[in-house]
């Protein structure tokens, strides 16, 4: 009987595979985010990613993508090719493992996420028109390098200035000050988020007023001069003034902004979002409005938020608060992780307990990624200034 069962089994795992590896649809076509010329990584109508690398002298070769590892096979030429199961539409950051070793693939281009510099994949999405670049007017990103006093270091931020800045000289335009997450930079916005295509497309399309877009590093402390104990210790954040005491004056400076406070906006993603919302709460006497993605104040923590520490003991109600913020906007992809939902149902029963007016939007289909925060900016973006 034991033998029987065991036949069964057997069988019915090499029919399984069989099954699986006809099903595939054999229409790869290279990534979007490929190298010039490179034929892969590609991506199928099904979601997967197919990797190809030649490394003729490894022993074990995977595909490591959405944190799971798939092994790669080797032809007669030395040539490792494997496939990933169907994936989540949008951006997704992945590396390959060769023996042991995690590696950037040579065929995509590089991002800067998970902390370090990586190849990136895009699974085409049903909705990705919003974010497609256009035969519209076209705005400009430029990089931005600046000394802070505050962190003793040269710094940047990059700068989106829409379509029509440099020719129309008496033009004035609002600001948001938008962050990205944890173990990202200043680039994330601009190169993964598709913060300038957006913005394009939304202001061709009369769905949003131009605007100035600031996107600088969330990472700043301040400077000691013992390196070595610097690296020994955990450092204190001090992101929060080098952007109230210096980029914000050095943007109003530098740029033809309106400098006062019903125009200007701050948001951010994850960590950003947590940032931000600090932010926004101690300095309500230079932004109106906040947008929060994937993130909120009290994140991870899913218990009951100390009402009187979010209000800081300068707002009596909620509806002192509504007052000075004209738009608070939420935004969570329907498959997030646990704790995310978790800490913004408690935020979001806070706000309600005390009467305080927000917007909520579910990125339908999407986790803690780029397409999620893609959708809330072009959501976000849409609401601001009017």
């Amino acid at each position: 009987m034991k033998l029987f069962l065991y036949t069964v089994v057997l069988n019915f795992g090499i029919y399984f595979q069989s099954v699986c590896a006809q099903s595939m649809a054999e229409d790869f076509k290279p990534s979007s985010l490929n190298q010039p010329e490179k034929m892969f990584p590609q991506v199928n109508s099904q979601r997967r990613v197919r990797a190809s690398i030649s490394a003729p002298n490894a022993n074990k070769v995977q595909l490591d993508l959405g944190g799971v590892k798939y092994d790669m096979k080797k032809d007669s030429n030395g040539v490792w090719t494997g496939e990933s199961n169907p994936q989540d539409e949008g951006f997704h950051y992945y590396q390959l493992n060769i023996d042991g070793a995690s590696v950037p693939d040579p065929g995509s281009l590089y991002f800067y996420g998970a902390g370090r510099w990586g190849s990136g994949i895009e699974i085409p999405s049903a909705d990705q028109d919003f974010f497609a670049l256009k035969n519209v007017p076209h705005g400009l990103v430029s990089e931005n390098i600046y000394f802070s006093k505050l962190t003793n270091s040269f710094r940047r931020c990059f700068v989106y200035t829409p379509d029509g800045y440099n020719e129309n000289i008496k033009a004035r335009y609002p600001v948001l000050y938008l962050q990205h997450g944890s173990f990202e930079d200043e680039t994330g916005w601009s190169s993964q988020g598709k913060v300038n295509l957006i913005l394009d497309n939304l202001i061709a399309s009369k769905k949003a007023i131009p605007m100035i877009i600031v996107m600088d590093n969330g990472y700043a402390y301040k400077s000691e001069n013992n390196e070595i104990k610097e690296r020994s210790k955990q450092r204190e954040s001090i992101f929060e003034d080098v952007l109230i005491q210096e980029v914000v004056p050095m943007i109003d400076a530098k740029f033809r902004t309106i400098a006062k406070r019903e125009s200007r906006a701050i948001a951010g993603l994850s960590m950003g979002a947590n940032q931000t919302m600090r932010i926004m709460m101690n300095h309500l006497d230079t932004f109106s409005y906040y947008g929060g993605f994937s993130g909120t104040a009290n994140y991870p923590n899913s218990d009951v938020i100390d009402v009187a520490t979010f209000l800081d003991g300068k707002y009596k109600d909620g509806n002192t608060l509504n007052k000075q913020i004209k738009l608070f906007w939420l935004g969570l992809g329907t498959k997030e992780p646990a704790p995310f939902p978790k800490s913004i149902g408690a935020f979001r029963n806070m706000l309600e307990q005390q009467g305080i007016k927000y917007v909520y939007y579910e990125s339908p289909e999407t986790a803690h990624e780029w397409l999620t925060w893609r959708r809330c900016l072009n959501q976000f973006a849409s609401q601001l200034f009017k």
